[in-house]
């Protein structure tokens, strides 16, 4: 899931919100733990077999690496199983597994739940109220549940905002907290959405506010920050993406009018460039040594960034920029190219080298998801809840579409040879006819 779209975001707000900060605009305070405590290393990350663990998945890129299940794509879907969902969240669920998982929020009861259910047909293993009350302002098509919970193997870790400040936690598998920890303070102007990520003894978090921005690293065994360095003092409401970039594994972030590589070790800036909007709500891509960034507030496009590294110094320079609206779904690459089906229901392909675009297709709809591949078909919901079945190939083709009940903000993701989607009312298990 990524946030909603942010788009048509009037001045007087941003100015009330300003007035209303205060003192709060003070820089975050940067944090470096002790060499030997942050050299400490968690126990090792051990995923079952066929599992989704986190955020466009276990290679970070929304494809599906695992074999490849034979759907037969129509407009009636094998359904397994459904689950009725208590509470509202934009969430995409993770599979970890016999067990898949999804956050969600609860205004009635002022909750925002980790909920654990059986893949097999669907049974709520237990639910575990993480936090109550504080809820943040947010954007009419956000909601209080919309950070995709992340895993090692042995732990969930969810990212809420409660009372102003992001707040991370542990939970176990069989639903106990082990760990919760305040992150950092969060002024929101239209909510929060960014997905924890995973790095080694790490969990990673993003906090883009209306005041103090920051980055910050937390131990997976304890919570014990190890490092949190600021950011702007910009709204923004992405996920970063982990990848190896440059012979160089670094955390990329798009949003406040940059796009940058941090050292995931130690939170050092690696680079920067400008671009390609002061805010974006999605997740950037990466090429070979080109990392794919877009955005959508005020200014729309894309910029392609060629990171090098010359012994240990390392340099970014725009290739190439695009200048269609991608804002709230996040690009796939696949074949060397970029795909996207953006939020005004435009089907988009590039050459991710040079940025040329090869396609633009109308499908129609709002789109607030991200396509997820899966074998040579792309599938995305639209804000309605219908799914399209695409054709993994510039033109876009429309395979099949399905409708189930509730709206699509949630992306689908695949384990185990099923497809598990969340809509804003269900939880939803298909899988090929027998």
């Amino acid at each position: 899931m990524m946030l909603a779209r942010f788009h048509g975001m009037l001045s007087l707000s941003i100015a009330i919100g300003a007035l209303l900060l205060g003192c709060r605009q003070e820089p975050v305070a940067e944090i470096r733990a002790p060499q030997g405590e942050a050299a400490q290393t968690a126990d090792p990350i051990s995923l079952p077999p066929e599992s989704w663990p986190w955020w466009r998945g276990e290679s970070r890129d929304g494809v599906v690496h695992q074999e490849i299940a034979d759907f037969q794509w129509t407009s009636q879907p094998n359904l397994v199983w459904s689950a009725k969902i208590q509470g509202l969240g934009h969430s995409s669920p993770i599979v970890v597994g016999d067990k898949v998982f999804i956050t969600t929020a609860d205004d009635k009861q002022e909750t925002k739940s980790l909920v654990c259910y059986e893949t097999s047909m669907g049974k709520p293993v237990w639910t575990t109220p993480v936090h109550q009350g504080g809820f943040m302002r947010t954007h009419q098509k956000n909601s209080q549940a919309s950070a995709t919970p992340a895993t090692d193997g042995q732990f969930i870790f969810t990212s809420f905002i409660v009372k102003d400040s992001l707040y991370v936690s542990a939970i176990d598998l069989k639903g106990q907290i082990v760990w919760q920890k305040e992150a950092g303070p969060f002024q929101s102007q239209h909510g929060f959405g960014s997905s924890p990520v995973i790095y080694e003894s790490y969990v990673i978090v993003l906090a883009d506010s209306n005041g103090p921005g920051f980055l910050a690293a937390l131990r997976r065994d304890t919570g014990d920050i190890v490092w949190r360095v600021g950011r702007s003092t910009e709204s923004s409401y992405g996920t970063p993406i982990l990848a190896e970039v440059a012979g160089k594994q670094q955390v990329i972030v798009a949003g406040t009018s940059q796009t940058c590589g941090y050292d995931p070790e130690n939170g050092d800036l690696l680079w920067s460039v400008n671009g390609p909007a002061k805010a974006t709500a999605n997740t950037p891509a990466v090429f070979e040594d080109l990392v794919i960034s877009t955005g959508g507030y005020p200014k729309n496009g894309s910029i392609g960034v060629r990171v090098s590294r010359s012994g240990e110094q390392e340099t970014a320079e725009i290739v190439w920029e695009a200048r269609e609206r991608i804002y709230v779904p996040s690009p796939l690459v696949h074949d060397g190219k970029i795909f996207a089906v953006n939020d005004d229901g435009v089907g988009l392909c590039y050459d991710a080298l040079t940025g040329e675009r090869i396609a633009r297709k109308r499908i129609g709809g709002n789109f607030s998801a991200s396509l997820t591949l899966h074998g040579e078909h792309m599938l995305v919901p639209d804000e309605e809840g219908t799914m399209h079945v695409f054709d993994a190939t510039p033109d876009f083709n429309s395979v099949a579409q399905f409708h189930l009940e509730g709206n699509g903000f949630a992306s689908p993701v695949f384990a185990g040879g099923k497809l598990y989607w969340r809509t804003s009312t269900h939880l939803y298990c298909l899988a090929p006819a027998s």
